[in-house]
């Protein structure tokens, strides 16, 4: 970004980084901004840990920024994996079963009772130590023994361990949200959309992206935005499970990374909503959009290559099924309609409307009048890809390395019924060479036999 040509200036952030705890210096540093821009300039942070710490400090800014109004510690409270569980539990909004254990036994326990894997999460991963070996924000434990070490470092981690129940991923499951918000919740544009491809492979950030309507999933932001009181933009995250029912994943109190994917026909996306309503001007009702879609070309290369290889699951039952399985499918007053789009042969007949919105591509990086920000791009992938080939042929390991390779096997669901079992195993891994369900009932489970294949590749 700070290269490209309509970028007029940077201003240096806190020095020794941002610190949410310690909210002093970015008020100091927010303050110095003000002063050299001269008058009131509109403020919305791009990161969660930047909306956490701007909250903090809003009140003491109202006369400088015009920012959304989010009281009570709300960026904080949503971004929170606890808090927002309960708040699922509260208002029903479909989320993965979850367990807060108290004691490293506990942790054993839950996980065995979740069924392997099972996905690890620390509740405020922003107080994270940084470069702390084998702390990260989320993980996939394979192992009961992994979640009692893992619980051991909650002192350490700075915040509570998490375990939640995997949902196996496949190709019609990862669905977001965005949403521009006034005061009280009212929406002035969101819209639903589903991941075509994320790198790492179907666990990270959106590499193509489709707006596609969704009833349930935009029913589900909306009434989360409504009973929140909601004021700014919000970026959610969904997985469908095996019965179709979209569960609530995350919750980011900021533009998620696709957020030009919702831009109507005349160019209004959630950033220039979110300006017009606090500058107090009228902002435009949205006319078109849905089936345009979202390509950020580094990761949409590395996902196409990489994800190839990966077995694909079948999708999980029609689309109808999430409105029985989760919250009820209302239409929700968005610029898309309630209809959802299809990919079946007989729909794209019926709307050749919709066909050419489909065509409609928005890329994060290249734009034909503005250039250097896809050639800087181009130029550090280009390096890195260089640099790791350099290292693998001189086996010499890179040091400081984040990343981190998990296999990912059919999850094993503990105490469930036998059709349960065998519907997750179907979705899961069909190249699997044993079945997670045992053969008739027993008092306790049995730990499953090892699968002979990986069901996916995980990369953080």
């Amino acid at each position: 970004m700070g290269r490209s040509r309509y970028l007029r200036a940077v201003h240096p952030g806190p020095a020794g980084g941002l610190d949410p705890e310690e909210p002093e210096t970015l008020l100091e540093c927010l303050t110095g901004v003000s002063e050299r821009i001269g008058r009131p300039a509109v403020l919305i942070a791009m990161d969660d840990l930047s909306a956490i710490a701007v909250s903090r400090v809003a009140p003491m800014l109202r006369e400088r920024f015009r920012i959304p109004h989010q009281p009570d510690n709300l960026p904080a409270r949503v971004a929170d994996k606890a808090e927002l569980s309960r708040l699922c539990a509260r208002w029903d909004v479909p989320h993965p079963e979850t367990v807060i254990p108290a004691s490293g036994a506990e942790a054993a326990e839950a996980a065995w009772r979740l069924g392997l894997p099972v996905i690890a999460k620390w509740s405020r991963p922003w107080l994270l130590p940084a470069g702390a070996d084998g702390l990260r924000s989320t993980m996939l434990l394979h192992t009961t023994a992994e979640a009692r070490r893992l619980f051991e470092r909650s002192a350490e981690a700075g915040s509570r361990l998490l375990l939640q129940r995997f949902l196996p991923a496949g190709p019609d499951t990862d669905w977001f949200f965005h949403g521009a918000f006034a005061r009280g919740g009212r929406p002035l544009l969101a819209g639903s959309g589903r991941k075509e491809l994320s790198w790492p492979v179907r666990t990270g950030l959106t590499a193509v992206g489709r707006w596609l309507p969704d009833p349930a999933v935009e029913e589900a932001g909306l009434r989360l935005a409504e009973r929140l009181g909601y004021q700014g933009i919000l970026d959610l995250d969904f997985r469908r499970d095996e019965r179709g029912c979209f569960r609530l994943v995350d919750f980011n109190p900021r533009p998620g990374a696709q957020f030009r994917l919702f831009a109507d026909a005349a160019g209004l996306d959630v950033v220039q909503a979110m300006y017009l309503d606090l500058t107090g001007q009228q902002v435009p009702q949205p006319s078109g959009g849905p089936g345009r879609v979202f390509v950020a070309e580094n990761y949409a290369l590395l996902a196409a290559v990489r994800g190839g290889s990966l077995p694909r699951r079948r999708a999980a039952g029609p689309a109808g099924a999430a409105g029985q399985a989760g919250a009820p499918r209302a239409s929700a007053p968005v610029p898309a309609g309630a209809d959802r789009p299809s990919d079946r042969p007989s729909d794209r007949r019926a709307a050749p409307k919709r066909d050419a919105e489909r065509g409609r591509v928005e890329t994060a990086w290249f734009a034909g009048d503005d250039l250097m920000p896809f050639l800087a791009m181009l130029g550090a992938l280009l390096g890195r890809g260089a640099g790791k080939g350099v290292r693998a042929l001189r086996g010499v390991p890179e040091q400081g390395r984040r990343t981190a390779r998990a296999v990912v096997r059919a999850p094993r669901q503990r105490g469930r019924s036998q059709d349960s079992a065998g519907s997750t195993d179907s979705a899961g891994a069909a190249g699997s060479a044993g079945a997670a369900g045992s053969a008739g009932p027993a008092s306790r489970p049995v730990p499953p036999e090892a699968s002979a294949e990986p069901d996916e590749l995980v990369t953080r």
